[in-house]
């Protein structure tokens, strides 16, 4: 299967001409006599354009292949804006399969009945159409009561087209990460594992309702701040692995930028909301959305002046451990604070770069790399160029990729791609700062002792009736364990003792034995 759809990912490739979209004297020579080898493999598309032919391409090459379009889509300041535009169509506009298939998928999952029993109006024409599932609209009734929804459904057998792409990049992952000189370091190997468990979860549509249902509780805990991002309601007792059905949301999607700025929507205050909506997911809840693209992500301009966010398709989550989330937010804050030696020291003292490492050499090179991107707007920062610098910098100190970071990285690919468009004016850094010195101050000042002792009192309270006979029985052992120890040191005493005796008695006899014999010999 994995070489077959590798023939397949090739074919694709030189029917779209993507060859041709390289320079030749890019190619070094053994690229060239591949291509020569595949001499009736052409260009069919002659009559488009590069971009399109590009997208074209990695849309027939299926989910695994448009995700990385839809990444690429949002990073404006590394692609012409012709295919920038052209990898947009990506977001939701994916080439749909029959609605009427699609509507056979629903009623096998729920049944004719209750299909037909609470829903009406289901629109054959998909709403949105994605990599890996499309979206219908219709009306669910409940207890007489209308409400406008949409039916999420996955793509008939994408299963399978997925793990044959997922068997080629682990076979290209075991390749880079045997001859190429990066390979132990990038750690290839782990983050395709990653990505393949990020992905196979995305194909269960019960996680994503449960990832949203999480998601909205989160953003539920009554502060002002927590209005700034919603996520559509659940009706979990009408979805399954393969359908989802949730509550319609009415906004503009993020990339309209053009309509956001007609209806006067205040856009420095919804990029602002943006990152700190980001933040708060990674650090107050360690439960983030991994996949915020703008076909996911719209705003609510019912009040311009005050936009919100509106979150959807939580297939994909992040989430990390403690021990992650405070060198994160030591290193942000140490970043912000331009304290690189800081940096170095975190870096070494997390393992992320081996032990050895010369912190003062680690701090010039970082200091090197992000010491002109500070006091700038987004539209004069090269983040292309510094992903670049940074690159180059892991490498000089064979700093190891962490897996369980990727989701993050790519995140946070996303809310940068975004902020450009919407306000390239964004301090990003003036921004996020203030958000990530109180979390740190939070988990590591007076206010953190106390939050902790507060959360352990219900323990506490649990165990402190059972005190006096733990430290009872604890005396009693110890008492019993130190008795036990005195005998055996006395009967080890008494065994070297015996030992060193036969020593001597064998010395002395070995002595007079001696002694005889030189006696003898005169």
């Amino acid at each position: 299967m994995s070489s077959q759809r590798l023939y397949q990912i090739v074919k694709t490739f030189l029917n779209f001409g993507l060859d041709k979209m390289i320079p030749a004297g890019y190619l070094p020579w053994y690229a060239k006599a591949g291509r020569a080898c595949l001499f009736w493999l052409g260009n069919k598309h002659k009559d488009k354009t590069p971009e399109q032919r590009f997208r074209l391409a990695i849309e027939s090459l299926g989910p695994v292949f448009i995700k990385f379009g839809q990444m690429l889509s949002t990073r404006r300041d590394l692609l012409p804006p012709e295919l920038a535009d052209e990898l947009a169509v990506l977001q939701d506009q994916v080439t749909p399969f029959d609605g009427e298939q699609a509507k056979t998928i629903i009623i096998a999952a729920m049944g004719e009945e209750v299909f037909e029993q609470h829903f009406k109006g289901f629109d054959l024409i998909p709403l949105a159409s994605a990599s890996i599932a499309q979206v219908h609209t219709a009306t669910l009734i409940n207890d007489n009561v209308e409400q406008n929804i949409v039916i999420k459904v996955l793509r008939p057998n994408i299963s399978k087209t997925i793990l044959a792409d997922i068997k080629v990049m682990s076979l290209f992952a075991g390749i880079v990460a045997r001859w190429m000189p990066d390979g132990k370091r990038l750690r290839p190997k782990e983050v395709v594992e990653e990505y393949r468990k990020t992905i196979l979860d995305e194909l269960d549509l019960n996680r994503e309702a449960a990832n949203a249902i999480q998601l909205k509780r989160n953003f539920e805990q009554g502060s002002e701040f927590d209005k700034a991002l919603y996520v559509p309601e659940i009706h979990s007792e009408y979805s399954f692995k393969n359908v989802l059905v949730m509550e319609r949301i009415y906004g503009i999607g993020v990339g309209e930028v053009d309509t956001l700025n007609q209806l006067g929507v205040n856009m420095k205050l919804l990029a602002e909301r943006g990152v700190e909506v980001f933040f708060t997911q990674v650090f107050r809840d360690s439960f983030f959305h991994a996949d915020m693209h703008p076909g996911n992500v719209f705003v609510n301009t019912s009040n311009p002046a005050d936009p919100t966010w509106i979150a959807i398709d939580c297939g994909i989550v992040g989430t990390l451990n403690q021990e992650d989330k405070r060198y994160l937010a030591e290193n942000f804050v140490a970043f912000f604070n331009r304290d690189y030696q800081k940096v170095a020291q975190l870096h070494v003292d997390s393992g992320w770069v081996p032990a050895g490492t010369s912190v003062d050499d680690f701090e010039f090179a970082i200091r090197t790399v992000c010491e002109p991107i500070f006091n700038k707007p987004l539209s004069e920062i090269s983040f292309g160029q510094v992903l670049v610098n940074l690159f180059n910098t892991a490498r000089r100190f064979n700093m190891e990729v962490q897996p369980q970071l990727v989701l993050l990285q790519k995140t946070l690919l996303y809310i940068e791609g975004l902020g450009r468009q919407l306000y390239p004016q964004l301090d990003l850094w003036q921004t996020a700062k203030p958000f990530l010195e109180n979390w740190v101050k939070e988990q590591m000042g007076v206010k953190a002792v106390f939050s902790k002792i507060k959360a352990n009192l219900p323990f506490w309270n649990e165990k402190l009736p059972e005190m006096p006979d733990l430290i009872y029985d604890y005396l009693k052992t110890s008492r019993t364990n130190q008795s036990q120890q005195t005998q055996l040191m006395q009967t080890m005493l008494l065994a070297q003792n015996k030992q060193n005796t036969r020593v001597i008695y064998s010395i002395i006899i070995a002595a007079i034995i001696v002694a005889a014999a030189i006696l003898l010999s005169h």
